[in-house]
């Protein structure tokens, strides 16, 4: 008999990447992946890279554990980041937890089960970080740097294709790095010309999290020169000033990132650049974040996401004093993302009367819902698109852009 199984995802792309794994390797041993209401066993895959991550965790399983009490599932099992992080604890304090679970080999099986929908998919080409970020958990999370093999990558690829997705986003957590452990003739530029080389019907190929002391001339080349890679460079910065910059161990300079951004920019006219900055780290004083607003004034990225500094134990940035008040952090990150907000409101105003190619998402009554080249699922804008004929969900479709927001567009269908 084939016993039932119900699987929650959290956090992060890497992580569907790994449930989609573990899905995987449940099938193969005729296990029955069914939504949880009608599971007989319950997996999460659990993120634990900041507090709120750490919570929403929590809150899953200790749902999980009263449906368990109620006689609804028969068995919990915990995977992933959470038990990485907070194993002992775990043991200690969710006794109605069947089995913790960790890290599995990123050289694992081949992906065919996804939870992603069927015209796009994440593709993980490595594990862990060399970056030693003096706030991230993740080292303490993953452990050490790890690429995938080339030839696992690009067997998986290769089914990808025959799949007949539209949209291939390369995740990692610094994919920059990739083949770094493996040869100093394997890098990211190498594997993507062997990808190019082994696809027909992918139409987007999109780089997630480059870090900015990694990347090479010959790839921003390479950017540049293939249709079929995004021009979209996703490019976690954190902070612009030096003092800032150095307590983060962030290995990079204000001087050389901003040599850094007018490179790419040289190189691929038409990118479009993504950053993530973090406000409220330790110690960081109201001039420092007034050089950081002033940054982002001058420079307007195309995208931008911000966070607040969450405080975490095992990362050495938990000791540094003073540490930001709440009040503050809140008041800064509000600043931030007003003016990033009018930035962005400009920038979509050049696709006005503009045809371009929009990924075809979603279907809401008489309008669907995409996305351009220039966003990633989940983390970017949107097109509200209007069209006298019926799109086809997956199809990327030709639209005209008759109206802009501060963060999506409004188009019809041509």
């Amino acid at each position: 008999m084939r016993r039932n199984i119900g699987v929650l995802s959290l956090g992060c792309p890497r992580n569907v990447v790994d449930t989609e794994v573990i899905v995987s390797r449940l099938k193969k041993k005729n296990y029955q992946i069914v939504d949880i209401d009608k599971a007989k066993i319950a997996l999460v895959n659990t993120c634990a890279f900041i507090k709120e991550a750490v919570e929403e965790s929590c809150t899953v399983i200790r749902q999980l554990i009263d449906l368990k009490r109620e006689g609804k599932i028969k068995k919990i099992i915990v995977y992933g980041c959470l038990v990485e992080r907070y194993k002992n604890k775990l043991l200690r304090y969710l006794k109605d937890v069947d089995a913790l679970v960790g890290r599995i080999s990123i050289n694992g099986v081949l992906r065919n089960c996804f939870i992603t929908p069927h015209y796009f998919a994440y593709l993980k080409i490595c594990e862990g970080c060399l970056n030693a970020c003096s706030f991230c958990t993740i080292p303490k999370i993953k452990g050490n740097f790890e690429s995938r093999t080339p030839q696992s990558i690009i067997k998986e690829v290769r089914f990808l294709d025959k799949k007949g997705i539209k949209e291939l986003n390369i995740v990692g957590q610094d994919i920059s790095l990739y083949g770094k452990d493996i040869s100093k003739d394997i890098n990211l530029t190498s594997l993507l010309k062997e990808i190019l080389k082994n696809t027909s019907q992918i139409r987007w190929i999109r780089l997630l999290y480059l870090y900015p002391h990694n990347i090479s001339d010959e790839l921003l080349g390479l950017i540049n020169k293939e249709e079929r890679i995004c021009k979209y460079i996703d490019l976690p910065l954190q902070h612009i000033n030096n003092r800032i910059l150095k307590l983060m161990n962030r290995k990079i300079t204000k001087e050389e990132i901003i040599e850094l951004i007018k490179k790419i920019r040289k190189t691929i006219p038409s990118v479009f650049i993504r950053t993530t900055l973090m406000v409220g780290f330790p110690t960081e004083t109201d001039k420092e974040f007034e050089e950081l607003i002033d940054f982002v004034k001058e420079f307007k990225f195309e995208r931008l996401g911000a966070f607040i500094y969450s405080r975490e134990t095992q990362t050495p940035a938990y000791d540094f004093k003073p540490q930001i008040p709440f009040s503050v952090k809140k008041k800064r990150f509000g600043q931030l993302m007003q003016v990033q907000q009018e930035i962005s409101r400009k920038i979509n105003e050049r696709f006005l009367g503009k045809t371009v190619d929009i990924l075809i998402e979603e279907s809401q009554n008489s309008h669907y819902l995409g996305r351009t080249v220039y966003d990633a699922p989940e983390v970017d804008g949107a097109v509200w698109v209007k069209s006298n004929h019926p799109l086809k969900i997956g199809d990327i479709q030709k639209v005209k852009i008759v109206d802009t927001l501060e963060y999506d567009l409004v188009g019809e269908a041509i």
